[in-house]
């Protein structure tokens, strides 16, 4: 794949920041859209807009193939054997937070257990805190190695026949660890409990298949792999999905309404209750095909030779500190970083003013920030459209930065 051919095609791109031809680097945030997506959702609006499943004229009907169409195209994007085991979310934190209330709202008491890890994402941790408060189950941390990475031997000795839930980032936000989630679904499983597993930073840059995961729940966001945002996807397995309440009540997921009592629709729908993101869908299925066109496999390729290349020139930046696994095989195209005596956020405006975009802050992990032992860190993160030259430009940026502040202190 060619990057520079990949990053014309998204219109964004093509610009100037501050005088200066803009690098993005904060896809982990969020990803820019291509004009293949932006012109879907375009059409939609323009040609078709119409509520789905209840019509049957014309409209209606184009726009339910074409949404219930996207659900198709998930489907065979992650290798969920049903598009009954795809349900349409605002995103992650709407996923996560459904299997947390619904799921774990049903099967959790006091005594159970639930295992989490150090690096997760508020997303996977809040909705965790909040259901054993409420169910008097024990939320438990599984301890990192030195590098930020998971053992295994750690994970077997965490999880015991009291877990109920486990439920672990695929790939960190912050890290850029990929952890061993297939394992870890096993080991689980060997207890009885159900694995949970937040894909957002990894559906866009790894090819993900769930049945071979065999995770129980599999969550992501549209907006992190070129598609719009507000729309997300929670895969579960079809037997666990039928035994789970909703967790919205209205339109479109009844089955039967009474006077005093209803009931539900059969799955997906019993779970996308009033009108769903028509246009988010769409957009989605349309990222989805601008992602199959040039591959995953390829993608993945790509941003690992670049994290390499980006890995060898930060750390040759003196006093820049990379947190996380030296050892590029053990990371997808995330680096964390601090300069030394420069706050994060003045790190960021810096390399702003050079055109630059990267994140600054905690990135919604302060138990790994804690963990870590700093406040606040800055983040470079890559994806299909970023290039050498990109990881050159943010380097001489990071040398600017230290000679600027050196220079005013």
């Amino acid at each position: 794949m060619n990057p520079y051919e990949i990053r014309k095609l998204f219109p964004i791109l093509n610009q100037e920041v501050n005088g200066h031809q803009l690098v993005y680097l904060d896809s982990a945030a969020t990803s820019q859209k291509p004009a293949s997506v932006i012109e879907t959702i375009e059409e939609y609006y323009r040609g078709y807009n119409s509520n789905v499943h209840r019509g049957v004229h014309t409209l209606g009907t184009k726009a339910t193939d074409a949404y219930e169409g996207a659900r198709e195209k998930v489907r065979k994007f992650i290798n969920a054997a049903s598009t009954e085991e795809i349900i349409f979310t605002k995103g992650t934190t709407a996923s996560l937070n459904m299997v947390a209330r619904s799921y774990g709202g049903a099967n959790l008491s006091a005594g159970d257990e639930i295992v989490i890890s150090y690096m997760e994402h508020h997303s996977n941790i809040i909705p965790w805190q909040q259901i054993a408060k409420q169910t008097g189950a024990t939320l438990k941390y599984l301890p990192l190695k030195e590098d930020g990475t998971i053992s295994l031997d750690d994970v077997r000795a965490t999880i015991t026949d009291s877990t109920k839930i486990v439920s672990i980032m695929q790939v960190s936000n912050v890290l850029g660890v990929i952890n061993p989630v297939k394992e870890i679904a096993e080991i689980a499983h060997e207890h009885g409990a159900v694995m949970v597993v937040d894909g957002a930073q990894s559906t866009p840059h790894l090819k993900v298949d769930v049945r071979d995961l065999d995770c129980d729940f599999f969550a992501f966001s549209s907006h992190k792999m070129v598609g719009p945002t507000g729309i997300g996807v929670l895969y579960g397995k079809k037997e666990l999905l039928e035994n789970m309440e909703p967790v919205e009540f209205g339109g479109e997921m009844i089955d039967f309404v009474g006077l005093q009592d209803s009931t539900w629709k059969e799955l997906p729908w019993k779970f996308e209750g009033g009108t769903p993101i028509i246009a988010g869908a769409i957009g989605l299925g349309a990222a989805i095909d601008f992602l199959e066109e040039i591959g995953m496999e390829n993608i993945e390729a790509h941003e690992h030779k670049l994290t390499a290349y980006a890995m060898k020139k930060m750390s040759a930046v003196e006093g820049l500190t990379i947190f996380g696994p030296v050892d590029p095989e053990k990371r997808a195209g995330v680096i964390t970083f601090n300069l030394d005596e420069v706050h994060p956020h003045d790190v960021a405006t810096v390399l702003d003013a050079e055109g630059i975009a990267v994140r600054a802050g905690h990135h919604c992990a302060q138990p790994l920030m804690k963990w870590l032992n700093v406040s606040s860190t800055a983040r470079a993160s890559f994806y299909l459209y970023n290039t050498e030259e990109d990881v050159d430009k943010l380097v001489d940026g990071l040398v600017k930065t230290k000679e600027y502040f050196s220079n005013v202190f």
